[in-house]
């Protein structure tokens, strides 16, 4: 295996500022930190002996290039090995010394000369000297400058990080996919001031090394660390965000995708007369807008509910496609066009592609991961067959060409039977959740998996759960007693009301959590209203927030990477694959096959915890069922066959 070449590294103006404070005789370690504290710690002697012996080195190399042996002889040369002149006193000391005060000047100098017969004396009949070390300092800047001159180069956007930076910082960061100087620009400015988490090796102190360091070439560079990158997330408003990247018509999300007039819609080609149609939208994004608002408003400020931007990240691919690839107006898509968006879902070009937690305000921010899955896909076409549903129905077009096409097949499988939990998968988690450490954040952590399995609410429905949700109502048990229970309102999809049980220990450990943080222990009090089940207690705020879908998401899939270490083999590719909505299908799965002495929950009740308006989909968590028909036909089959 052939290894690639490392460019050889470049000289700038730290490595000669650095070099001539050395020669000066100024502090080695603040002449580190002033000029070259990009190599490292000053503490790394070693690092400082290596770059410094590095550094005389090219310089000598560049000297001889030019055919000059006595310059890079003289570069490598150490002042301190000269000693210096002895110090001669100055003629007034002399004279007081001798007791001769009181003689004339011309007395005194010719003593002095007759004491000192090498040193001369200057205008103002000071002695000057100058010692062997003295000289060859001064050649030795002399000859610096004249190196510099000829030798130190600026950084450029397309210079390799190998060229500029330490050897082994260099190298890890190439590792992380960051090769070029403007490449680590981009990085940076694309996720933020945390944008080092995901370099291995380079944590905070070397980041912000990094950032000094190109913050002092920022000019010749004419690459510019935003302001955001440096600034900790949680202080930056949506506006800050906002103004990372321009709109245009470019890949951008909805919101900052810029509509060319002449492929606006607004004389989109199956357009229906204006004076049938019923929206009051002039183009294609302000029917999309319509159909978005169709859905039901989500948060009371004005926020999207998850189903609305599950439809906006369809209504989103199609647009720009339509736009950028097809050169077409979505109101005039035929049914050749979608077809070829069926198609171009199933392979989009790198280009259209990047992780998914890469947010809207990143430049890195693109409308799919990769190819779509089968159920994806149909999920899509649904969505947007939906989409120019509603727009036939409202008169703003003629007719729907998502229509006629095809729809891949729908699941066979039970629902979520490849992303359920095991019960001794659960066993093995809860246990370790039961033994993490006691922090508020592992608290949170665990009160969270707990309530998301315990109830089957979506990821969107539990960060939204508030104190005031909360009641407490009285049931009659089997045997005819009276027992206390709680119930949580949630909204779900399309603005449906529904009212979950929960467990008593749950809502009691929660009213211990509010107690430990000055607050009231009864949940339902007053004084909690507002208050979110997942409040994010350290948020150092009177009205804590809640925790965000996006950071429990984050921080439930790095649990279970870390819950899969030790576990067989197909455990752990099975963990790793964990996303929070394995819980649902797993409360679902588990209430309805029943455990041990535990009876199955009927089937409507869980179709209530989950919202499903059809218990034709609650029903297809129904494993055991199709377990034990196949375990019944196989018996009457050994019997009968």
């Amino acid at each position: 295996m052939t290894r690639r070449k490392t460019p050889p590294r470049k000289l700038h103006s730290g490595h000669f500022a650095f070099m001539r404070a050395l020669a000066q005789g100024l502090d080695e370690r603040a002449s580190w930190d002033r000029y070259l504290g990009l190599e490292g710690e000053h503490a790394d002697l070693r690092q400082v002996r290596r770059t410094s012996a590095w550094i005389r080195d090219q310089f000598a190399a560049a000297a001889r290039r030019e055919h000059r042996p006595g310059t890079a002889r003289l570069i490598l040369l150490d002042p301190d090995r000269f000693a210096s002149a002895p110090a001669i006193p100055s003629l007034a000391e002399f004279a007081e010394a001798r007791g001769m005060e009181d003689f004339s000047e011309a007395e005194q100098l010719e003593a002095y000369e007759e004491a000192y017969p090498s040193a001369g004396t200057g205008g103002q009949g000071a002695p000057a000297a100058t010692s062997r070390r003295g000289r060859v300092i001064e050649r030795q800047l002399e000859a610096l400058r004249w190196l510099q001159g000829l030798v130190a180069q600026d950084p450029k956007p397309g210079d390799g990080v190998a060229a500029w930076l330490n050897p082994s910082l260099s190298a890890r960061l190439e590792r992380a996919g960051i090769p070029t100087l403007v490449a680590l620009v981009e990085r940076i400015n694309a996720i933020g001031a945390r944008w080092w988490v995901d370099v291995p090796g380079v944590g905070e102190l070397k980041a912000l090394r990094i950032l000094d360091w190109l913050h002092a070439n920022e000019e010749v560079l004419g690459l510019q660390v935003g302001v955001h990158a440096e600034t900790p997330r949680a202080q930056l408003s949506q506006v800050d965000l906002a103004a990372v990247v321009p709109a245009a018509t470019a890949i951008r999300p909805y919101e900052k995708f810029i509509l060319p007039a002449e492929l606006n819609g607004n004389a989109g080609r199956y357009r229906a007369p204006r004076e049938k149609c019923r929206l009051m939208a002039a183009d294609d994004r302000e029917a999309v807008g319509a159909w978005l608002a169709s859905k039901k408003a989500g948060v009371e400020d004005g926020t999207l509910s998850s189903t609305q931007r599950a439809y906006r990240k369809e209504a989103e691919r199609l647009l720009l496609w339509a736009i950028l690839e097809r050169k077409k107006a979505l109101s005039s898509l035929s049914e050749e066009d979608t077809t070829a968006f069926r198609s171009f879902l199933s392979a989009p070009p790198a280009t259209w592609c990047g992780p998914r937690h890469r947010q809207r305000w990143s430049p890195l921010w693109r409308p799919l991961e990769g190819p779509l899955g089968t159920v994806a896909l149909r999920q899509s076409l649904i969505i947007l067959r939906s989409l120019f549903g509603y727009w036939v129905s409202q008169g703003y077009v003629v007719g729907n060409p998502f229509a006629a096409v095809a729809l891949p097949p729908g699941p066979q499988r039970p629902l979520g039977s490849s992303r359920t939990l095991t019960f001794a998968q659960w066993d093995h988690i809860d246990a370790l959740l039961q033994g993490h450490c006691d922090s508020q954040v592992d608290r949170r952590l665990r009160r969270s998996m707990h309530w998301l399995y315990a109830t089957g609410l979506r990821l969107a429905e539990i960060t939204a759960a508030r104190c005031e949700d909360l009641e407490r109502v009285d049931y009659r048990t089997g045997d005819g007693a009276m027992a206390t229970g709680w119930l949580l309102l949630v909204t779900g999809k399309g603005g449906r009301n529904r009212q979950v049980p929960v467990p008593g220990e749950l809502v009691e450990e929660l009213g211990d959590e509010l107690a430990r943080h000055g607050f009231e222990r009864q949940v339902g009090a007053m004084s909690n209203r507002g208050t979110h089940v997942l409040a994010r207690f350290d948020s150092g705020v009177k009205q804590p927030a809640s925790w965000s879908a996006s950071a429990l998401y984050q921080a439930l899939k790095a649990f279970m990477a870390e819950a899969s270490k030790g576990l067989p083999e197909s455990d752990t590719e099975q963990l790793m694959k964990f996303s929070t909505h394995w819980l649902r299908h797993s409360h679902a799965s588990h209430a309805l096959q029943g455990r041990g002495v535990q009876r199955p929950v009927p089937l409507q009740v869980v179709q209530n915890n989950l919202g499903h308006v059809s218990i034709g989909t609650t029903s297809m968590y129904l494993i055991t069922e199709r377990d034990e028909r196949t375990k019944a036909m196989q018996a009457f089959w050994k019997t009968k066959i």
